[in-house]
Formats: C-alpha cells, sequence, structure tokens
C-alpha cells in the first residue's frame, strides 16, 4: 500500500514434507518474503538441535582458520560477494564441507603443535648461547690475563681472584629473564639474599618470539653470584628464579667449553630456523588454496568465506525447521504480504513439480489470525529506506497504522534546510551526498550505514541551498543575483523602490530576501523576526497535518467515536487559536498597516477575554473572541465524552453476551473448571483518568509544541552568526591587510576559515540540526497521532543474514 500505510498480511499454515523441507525452506528465504512463528515455543521442542551443533563446530572451525590465515603477511580474504554465493550455493553439501573442514583443522592443529614446540626449542637454544656468549666473554677475560708480560692496562683489568679459584670459592646461577622484569627479579634476589649476591645482566640484542601468544618479547642474559657452591644460599636464589618463572642454563667450567656448545647451539638453530621456513611454507601454501576460490564457484569469495556464508545458510534454514511441528509432515504458522501470495504459490507449484509428496500453503480461515498479531510491512525504495529506519528507531508502526515516513521523506530535509540554510554550506553538504551516491558500491558492504544514509546526506544539501537562496546566504556573504528593491539615498539610508503599500506598483525582490539587508544596521532585528514568524508557521501547518493524520486513522479504523470525541475537537483547538496566530502573521505580512498590532498582545487579548484596542481590522476582535469560545469548548468535548462513550459501548457488548457467556459457565461450573472470566476486565476509573491525561497532554502540549518550533530559528541563527564570524576572522582580516602581505596572509587564512568550517559547521552543526529536526518529527509532529505499538516484519531473507552488518 506504499508508505502511508503498510501491506495488508495474510496468515496460514504452511506444509512441508519432511525428506524435502530443508530445499524448499532454503528456496523460500531466496525468493519470497515469509515470517515463521514458532510452533514449538510452549514444549521447547527443538528436533534439529544436533545439526546446528554440528555447523556451530564448523563456524568454530572457521574462526581459528580466519584467525591462523591473518597471521600470514599479504593474506587477504576475498568478500562480500553475496549475489556471486546466492547464485552457486547449492554446489556444497553440509557433510562435504564438514569433512574437509575437519581435516583442515586436524592437520593445522599438527603443525601449530609442532610449530610451537621448534619454536621453543629454537628460543631455548638461542637463549643458552646468549648464555654461553656472556661466560665466553667473562671466562676469557679470565684466562688472558695469565701472559707472563703485562701492560699497566691488561693488568689493571686483571681479576683479584683466579678463575679456578673463582669456581672454588663462589657458586653461579645463569638464565633468561624478560627484560622488563629485570629490576624487580633484582631487587628480589638482594632482599632473599640479605645482600650476598651479585647480579648481571646482559641484553639480548634480538627479540625472542613468544611461543604462546605469537608476540616478540626482549629478555637479557642474567648471572648471580653467591658465596658456596650449593647450601641454604642457593635454595633461596633458586627459589626466586622459580617463582619468576626464568629459563635457566649451566655456566660452563670454562672458555673452551663454552665456545665448543656455542658453536654447536648455533648450528642447532639453523636447523629449526629451517624446520621454521618448512611450516611458513606449509601455512601459505594451505591458507593460497583456502584464499583462492572454489572450484564450485569461482567467480565467488575465497572457499574459507563461501564456507562461512554456507554455514549461516545452513544453520539458518534448520532454525526455521525447529519453528515446526509434526513428524512426518511440517506444519508451520507463517505471516505474508498479500501482494505476494500469487508468487509464493507458483514457487510452491514450481518446487513440488516431480514430487509426489509436496508443500503447499493453506490460508487461515479462523480466528487463529486473531491469535497472532499481523506484523507490520512497508515497502520500502532505496532513497525511501532510510527514511523509514528515522521513523523505526523510535517505534514501529501498528498494523495499518499511518505512517509517518510518507511526509518525512519531504519534510525532515525541509525542517533541516531552515536550520542549516546556507548555499556554500549546503553545496558542500550536496557534493559530499553526490559522492557517496557515485561510489554507493563501495559502501555497500563495507559501511552499510553510509550506504543507507547517501540520499538522505544528499537531501539534505539540496534542501540547505534551497533555504540559503531564500536567506540569500552564502557563507555568510549576500547574493546579488537581482537588482535590489532598495535604493542607497546616502549616509547609509535606504529607501524602497518597490510598493510598500501593495497598491499595484512594483512588486519587492523576486526571490528570497533582499542581499540589501545584508550588513545592513537593523539585519538582526528584521531577519530574526522573519525566521521567528516562518518558524512557528510551518511548525502549526506540520502539526495540523499530524491532526489529520489521526483523522484519516479513525476513517480507516471506522473509529466514529474517536473521531468524534478526540479528531474534531483537537482540530477544532489547533485551528481556532494557532491557526488563527498563523493567520494574523500572514495578514500583517499582505496587509500594510501604519499602526501594526503587536500579535502576542493580541493573542494575550484573545486568551484573557480582554479588549483589543489595536485590531488587525474592523471586526477582528470579534473573530478572535468567537475563535477562543470554540478553543475553549473544544477542551470538555475532549475531555468527557469517549469515556461515557466507550462504557455505553462495552455495557451493550456485556448485555449481547450475557447468554452466551452464562452457558459457558455453566458448562465450566459442571466440568469443575475455575473460570473467572473472558477477557480483559473493563474499568471505567481507568479509563476516564487516562482520558484526563490524553487531554491535558495535547492542550498543553500543544502550546510548548508550538514554541518548540522556535528551535528553527534559534539554529539557523546561531549558523549565520557563526559562519559571520568565522569568515570575518579569517578572510576578511587576511583581505584589509596591506599591500603585498594580503597576498600571503590569504592563503594561511583561507585555510583556517576553511578547516573550521568542516570542523564546526560540517560537523557539529550538521549533526546538531539533524538532532534537533529529529526530535521535532518524533515528539512534536508524531504525537499528534502515532502510537507506534506495531511489530515489524521480519521474513526470512538468507540474503540479509549474509549481508555484511558494518560490525565485522
Amino acid at each position: 500500500m506504499g508508505l502511508l500505510r503498510s501491506e495488508f498480511m495474510k496468515y496460514g499454515t504452511l506444509v512441508l514434507p519432511v525428506q524435502e523441507a530443508k530445499r524448499i525452506v532454503g528456496k523460500i528465504g531466496k525468493e519470497t518474503n515469509m515470517q515463521f512463528e514458532d510452533d514449538n515455543a510452549r514444549d521447547m521442542r527443538r528436533p534439529y538441535r544436533k545439526h546446528i551443533q554440528r555447523i556451530d563446530e564448523m563456524e568454530r572451525i572457521i574462526r581459528f582458520l580466519v584467525q591462523e590465515i591473518g597471521s600470514i603477511e599479504g593474506c587477504e580474504i576475498t568478500k562480500n560477494k553475496v549475489d556471486e554465493f546466492l547464485a552457486a550455493d547449492e554446489l556444497y553439501s553440509l557433510d562435504a564441507v564438514e569433512g574437509d573442514l575437519q581435516s583442515l583443522y586436524q592437520n593445522f592443529l599438527k603443525f601449530k603443535e609442532n610449530n610451537s614446540s621448534l619454536v621453543n626449542e629454537r628460543n631455548q637454544a638461542v637463549e643458552e648461547a646468549q648464555v654461553l656468549a656472556m661466560a665466553k666473554s667473562m671466562l676469557g677475560a679470565a684466562s688472558a690475563s695469565s701472559a707472563a708480560e703485562e701492560s699497566f692496562e691488561s693488568s689493571s683489568k686483571k681479576p683479584l681472584v683466579a678463575g679456578d679459584e673463582l669456581g672454588a670459592r663462589l657458586g653461579h646461577l645463569a638464565g633468561v629473564v624478560a627484560k622488563v622484569d629485570e629490576t624487580r627479579f633484582a631487587r628480589t634476589v638482594w632482599r632473599a639474599s640479605r645482600g650476598n649476591t651479585f647480579v648481571s645482566f646482559s641484553p639480548i640484542e634480538k627479540p625472542v618470539k613468544d611461543p604462546k601468544t605469537g608476540l616478540e618479547v626482549e629478555k637479557s642474559v642474567f648471572v648471580i653470584y653467591f658465596q658456596g657452591q650449593a647450601g641454604q644460599m642457593y635454595q633461596k636464589v633458586s627459589k626466586v628464579c622459580a617463582a619468576f618463572g626464568v629459563n635457566m642454563y649451566g655456566w660452563p667450567a670454562d672458555a673452551t667449553t663454552a665456545g665448543a656448545r656455542y658453536a654447536h647451539l648455533q648450528k642447532l638453530v639453523q636447523e629449526k630456523e629451517a624446520a621454521l621456513e618448512g611450516y611458513q611454507y606449509f601455512m601459505r601454501t594451505e591458507a593460497k588454496d583456502l584464499l583462492a576460490p572454489s572450484s564450485q564457484n569461482p567467480q565467488g569469495n575465497s572457499k574459507i568465506e563461501e564456507w562461512r556464508l554456507f554455514c549461516i545458510k545452513e544453520k539458518s534454514i534448520y532454525n526455521i525447521m525447529n519453528l515446526c511441528s509434526g513428524d512426518m509432515a511440517l506444519r508451520v504458522n507463517v505471516w505474508y504480504p498479500a501482494s505476494d501470495e500469487k508468487s509464493i504459490f507458483e514457487l510452491l507449484q514450481k518446487l513440488n513439480a516431480g514430487s509426489q509428496q509436496g508443500a503447499f500453503l493453506a490460508l487461515d480461515r479462523s480466528s487463529g489470525a486473531a491469535k497472532s498479531t499481523p506484523p507490520t510491512y512497508i515497502r520500502t525504495n532505496e532513497y525511501t529506506e532510510g527514511w523509514q529506519d528515522v521513523i523505526d528507531t523510535y517505534g514501529i508502526p501498528k498494523y495499518q497504522e499511518a505512517n509517518p515516513g510518507l511526509l518525512t521523506v519531504v519534510t525532515f530535509p525541509f525542517i533541516f534546510g531552515m536550520m542549516y540554510g546556507d548555499v556554500g554550506h549546503g553545496t558542500l553538504l550536496f557534493l559530499a551526498g553526490c559522492y557517496l551516491c557515485q561510489n554507493a558500491e563501495s559502501f555497500r558492504m563495507t559501511q552499510p550505514a553510509l550506504f543507507t544514509a547517501r540520499y538522505m546526506v544528499l537531501s539534505l544539501g539540496i534542501f540547505a541551498v534551497f533555504a540559503g537562496f531564500m536567506y540569500n546566504d552564502f557563507f555568510s556573504v549576500g547574493l546579488q543575483i537581482f537588482e535590489s528593491r532598495f535604493k542607497d539615498m546616502g549616509n547609509g539610508q535606504w529607501e524602497p523602490t518597490y510598493d510598500v503599500k501593495n497598491t499595484g506598483g512594483p512588486g519587492p525582490y523576486p526571490f528570497g530576501l533582499d542581499w540589501a539587508w545584508v550588513g545592513a544596521s537593523n539585519e538582526l532585528l528584521f531577519v530574526n523576526s522573519m525566521k521567528m514568524k516562518l518558524s512557528v508557521l510551518f511548525g502549526v501547518l506540520q502539526m495540523t497535518v499530524g491532526i489529520f493524520l489521526r483523522w484519516s486513522n479513525a476513517f480507516y479504523e471506522k473509529n466514529m467515536t474517536d473521531f468524534i470525541c478526540e479528531c474534531v475537537p483537537m482540530l477544532i483547538f489547533m485551528i481556532c487559536f494557532f491557526g488563527w496566530m498563523d493567520w494574523m502573521i500572514l495578514y500583517k505580512w499582505v496587509h500594510p498597516i501604519d499602526n501594526p498590532p503587536s500579535i502576542i498582545n493580541s493573542l494575550i487579548c484573545m486568551a484573557m477575554g480582554q479588549e483589543d484596542k489595536f485590531p488587525l481590522w474592523d471586526g477582528s476582535v470579534e473573530l478572535a473572541k468567537t475563535l477562543m469560545m470554540w478553543t475553549v469548548a473544544a477542551v470538555p468535548v475532549m475531555l468527557l465524552p469517549k469515556p461515557f462513550v466507550l462504557l455505553y459501548q462495552h455495557n451493550q457488548e456485556q448485555k449481547k453476551k450475557g447468554d452466551h457467556q452464562l452457558m459457558q459457565d455453566e458448562e465450566v461450573a459442571v466440568s469443575g473448571g475455575h473460570g473467572h472470566g473472558h477477557g480483559e476486565e473493563f474499568e471505567f476509573g481507568e479509563i476516564f483518568i487516562h482520558q484526563i491525561i490524553e487531554t491535558i497532554e495535547f492542550v498543553l502540549g500543544t502550546v510548548s509544541h508550538t514554541a518548540s518550533y522556535l528551535r528553527i530559528w534559534a539554529l539557523s541563527l546561531a549558523h549565520q552568526q557563526l559562519s559571520l564570524v568565522f569568515f570575518q576572522k579569517t578572510i576578511t582580516m587576511g583581505l584589509e591587510m596591506p599591500f603585498p602581505t594580503n597576498g600571503i596572509v590569504i592563503y594561511f587564512m583561507f585555510a583556517a576559515w576553511f578547516g573550521i568550517t568542516l570542523a564546526v559547521l560540517l560537523g557539529m552543526d550538521v549533526l546538531e540540526c539533524f538532532l534537533h529536526t529529529l526530535r521535532l518529527h518524533w515528539v512534536e509532529f508524531q504525537s499528534k497521532f502515532y502510537k507506534a505499538e506495531g511489530i515489524k516484519f521480519a521474513p526470512y531473507s538468507i540474503k540479509k543474514l549474509i549481508m555484511p552488518t558494518g560490525d565485522e
């Protein structure tokens, strides 16, 4: 039915043969709009949970493989080819994909475990080699000091105790500790030994890769000296080393032993490096196969991505089948648009071709549909989808309720333009929208939110440019598009050249605001008055349209009680007071008056019953009094009749049901039942209080909502003044500088002006105007008619399930 009302929905029962259920559900999810209900919600029967558990395990393996592939440099998974996958998804088999994944998983686990062992062994060899290198340098220095003749420099480096004597008197422990733990480790050793140890550190040049985390860790070699080869001190130091989890290595007896062991370790490191290269080669080979398109779908995604999408699709199908009841034939209740009924029957007929047991859709003509609330389905296109999302964020329209999205498509960008009106800034926003539309396909999969909002940004820019021409504002500079209707008389005095008395002479400025007002001493006074009145005019107009949409709901639902007791008095209240205010604004604009009255004073006199000494025309005061009488009379009509009408209707219904209900109660009593009524209990007090609240909310809300529309004027004023200040403090200051300074400074001033414009006026101010426009629609406009109590139609769609959401 378009955007005004949701699609007419039908309720039925889909019957599927068990053998063909999976295939048929998959086709329905690809080619139709059908929402499934859970027929097993009461007993929580889930016959296909084992299949879902299998797929959960497959998805876990895929996540593991994706993580491993991501650790390899230069490997990128081809994604986002949804249509290509859907065209060839039937070529995949659950058992085949599961077998391939299990085989790959076992191979990856085995090689990963071997790789972890190799990395650990390589790290131990590297660390021990560094310990030996440190020992070699220390022990070599001790043996070199035994020369017969030595210089002062060499004798000054000679140890006080010879190497063999040192080994006999001192104990030592060597190992490798993380560099970040050096200070804590040394302090702990010193405290545990009460200062009777000496710790020496030597950093390892290259970081060591942690086999568990895969991160590179900087480490240092340490040697701890203490008195005695063994004993209590040795045990204390060993416990400290064990507490820190450091790797301990033996300390060689002399430099020769250290050198031989060091050479052996260097060779061992090379062997381990070669083995690790082999592992990397295997990983690259397997990754290359997984990153390439599958042989079943050469134009599709990477094989690993195809498997991931296949798992999502299969899991969704089994989830739908879990909603079905029955054993020999599966049955499930469904909702679907009435306009799609023909295509659904044609699809089922096509799927049943060549099959002895076919699926069929049985329409529900009983009261079954009344037990389930029809979902709301509003058809949208790429342009209206974003605006409908704005409405749905507030609340889903009730089934067949008037949808605000129909008018929001136009009113939202229009009111935004009134707030943001500037030709220059609007053009930049329009160009941003054009860029998003031009590159829409690149954003479809990577940034779905930008893809959906592209036409919204474009519309906001178009209406901002339109309002900018109306305000004659281009980056705070007036545009001299037409000849001004004011003449400069000198001394700052300007006289109008058009017929200000509206007697048939020359007309005013053809379009928008006359550029002569820009920079005038009374510019703010005039422009603020104009924008303030425009805000109120369009605010009352939009709220009145909201009341008319309330009329349409009452007519559509054939609810004459709401129409007579709410819709009519609401419209009378709105038109007789606020419509009269708008009429006075328009009358003053088109009928020049020598001493024009104040509209606010006239409204105060109208509301308080005082005499208005400055009427708009002869007889306007009497008309205002009459309208005020209608305004006051509308309030009790909104308040009193409806609760009593509902009470009368309830009593009539109870009277009709009396005999039938009495018979049912007797049957329940005979069968030993304990029923306590049928349906909700009618509480007149609650209904009356609710109507009081509704009336007060409308009366006071209409006053406050009218004032709330003044935010249009306030934000337009803020935008214009910010633009003016930024322009004057940057570009204008640069132009006013003497030559040739101004020619150089203007470049820097322009950069500063453009940067501030992008950050403040195209960033913060766009968001601010958008949020205030959103509030005017959600609160001021939609509160007049919109209940938002619906349930959104959620059809089973495989394409929507596998489409990227932007969170991946």
